[in-house]
């Protein structure tokens, strides 16, 4: 859940700012954007190749089978 207000999507060139993709995608500040070298291109091909948790999670909640034979697993 996102609690912090978007950065403008755009600089003042009208190009996609790397932060904004970070913050559509519910990282947190600085994720991706902080990591020392990495400049805006590589940035942006680093957040459209990744996987966005709440995403993640949720398809692992939904494909992940149970496991009835574990012992850990049905101990009550």
């Amino acid at each position: 859940m996102l609690t912090r207000p978007a950065p403008p999507p755009t600089d003042a060139a009208g190009r996609l700012r790397a932060d904004f993709v970070e913050w559509m995608q519910g990282l947190e500040p600085g994720w991706v954007t902080a990591t020392p070298g990495l400049g805006r291109p590589a940035q942006l091909t680093a957040l459209g190749n990744g996987v966005v948790p709440q995403q993640a999670s949720r398809a692992v909640e939904l494909l992940a089978p149970p496991f009835p034979r574990c012992p850990r697993c049905t101990a009550a």
